[in-house]
């Protein structure tokens, strides 16, 4: 049995009132999801456990089978391992995204819609405009040239995600994901707790030191939102996975751009494969991940997750037409040749598709809500129903689960 597991990142939604009252998985055209969802199972699973934040952390880990009550030490340390820090027990990591604050004041044109006072700039764009990783590596060396010491060190990701290690930390700390609070005044969401106020002056620091920064200076230039504070959030310690082929015996790959899935599967004893021109956007290279999936197959594997961050990334930009485009082309040019594949090499396969969590265009961030899935099996097909689809509604008049690794204990034990 070959195993695909295919999470449109946030691809679960609300009601969105331009679409009549409905989500975009029931608008977007997915005919080869729906084929299978015809012929398999769908329903609705809760990925994230009550008490814990909607974060793709505790999703992911939920969807490939670890309960993120027991798992779940934080997200930047899942991160760091895909990055290849070597983190001591001691350590602790914290997500540091390079964000765009703006002024509020609409009337200000060029570099001075980036500039102001500090508490009362609006967190504009989480992402910093999906800024390159190039051109975020020359912010994170001058992060290290103003605030690195013996104990502090920043590290480099992919695009605006990218990580601090602080040596003997602790965690206490209450910091704010940046994409929780797109559109609000960044004054109102500093880090409190203990430990708070070292974390606070570095990104009130960074604001003064990046603004000027040549980088962003040629991204106004541009048009594009300039790269102009660290934003600190995420932290945790080292994680400690159960290896993945001792708990459900067999060998698999993880494929994404997003440095968490990565580092989920590293920490879990999967393969991690790096895709080029993968962007975790809805640009990123759909040829190359569906490749890599068919290759690791080919070579063995029994089992690919398969993460695509472009749905996701479409609702916290409020970009409903790329959000229903990007679920069109992940049903085209990723589930179908993969499956087509699986069908000609001739051997029983199994094909689960969940998002992590839902993203509402509404609220432009996580929710805890539960996610519609399809689970498929070419070996045990059910009678066609063609009212059974990916979306919402369907999905509620399907079986129902309370967590993720429930779903996916009885994915992999092939019930």
């Amino acid at each position: 049995m070959k195993y695909f597991i295919l999470v449109p990142d946030g691809a679960g939604d609300d009601p969105v009132e331009a679409l009549g009252g409905k989500t975009p998985l029931e608008v977007a055209k997915l005919d080869n999801i729906n084929k299978l969802a015809a012929k398999g199972t769908v329903g609705m699973v809760k990925t994230i456990p009550d008490g814990i934040a909607p974060g793709s952390d505790a999703a992911n880990l939920s969807v490939m089978g670890y309960d993120p009550s027991v798992y779940l030490t934080g997200r930047s340390p899942l991160e760091a391992a895909s990055i290849g820090i070597d983190m001591a027990d001691t350590d602790v990591a914290y997500r540091t995204n390079i964000i765009t604050l703006k002024n509020p004041d609409e009337s200000l044109t060029g570099k001075d819609r980036f500039d102001g006072d500090f508490d009362d700039m609006i967190i504009e764009d989480h992402s910093a405009g999906d800024i390159t990783t190039e051109e975020a590596d020359e912010l994170i060396k001058e992060a290290n040239k103003a605030f690195a010491n013996d104990s502090v060190r920043f590290y480099t990701g992919v695009s605006y995600r990218h990580c601090m290690i602080v040596k003997n930390g602790t965690t206490d700390q209450d910091l704010t994901p940046p994409h929780d609070h797109l559109g609000e005044p960044a004054g109102g969401y500093l880090p409190k707790g203990e430990g708070a106020a070292f974390i606070e002056d570095i990104m009130r620091r960074s604001f003064e030191i990046f603004k000027e920064h040549p980088v962003n200076l040629k991204r106004i230039e541009k048009g594009l939102n300039p790269a102009n504070t660290l934003w600190i959030w995420g932290q945790g310690t080292k994680p400690a996975l159960t290896d993945f082929k001792s708990r459900y015996g067999i060998s698999g790959a993880a494929i994404s751009a997003v440095d968490l899935i990565k580092g989920i599967a590293i920490c879990a004893g999967l393969d991690s494969i790096d895709v080029e021109g993968a962007t975790g956007t809805l640009h990123t290279n759909f040829e190359g991940k569906k490749d890599a999936a068919i290759e690791a197959f080919k070579e063995g594997k029994d089992f690919v997750y398969m993460h695509l961050e472009g749905p996701d990334e479409c609702s916290h930009q409020g970009d409903l037409g790329g959000k229903i485009k990007c679920l069109e082309d992940i049903d085209v040019k990723i589930l179908a040749p993969v499956v087509e594949y699986l069908e000609e090499a001739g051997g029983p396969y199994s094909v689960l598709v969940v998002p992590d969590h839902r993203t509402p265009l509404r609220i432009r961030t996580h929710s805890a809500d539960p996610v519609p899935f399809v689970l498929y099996r070419s070996n045990r097909e059910i009678s066609e129903d063609r009212n059974k689809r990916f979306c919402e509604v369907s999905g509620a008049k399907g079986i129902s689960l309370d967590s993720g690794y429930e779903l996916a204990d009885m994915f992999f034990a092939g019930k």
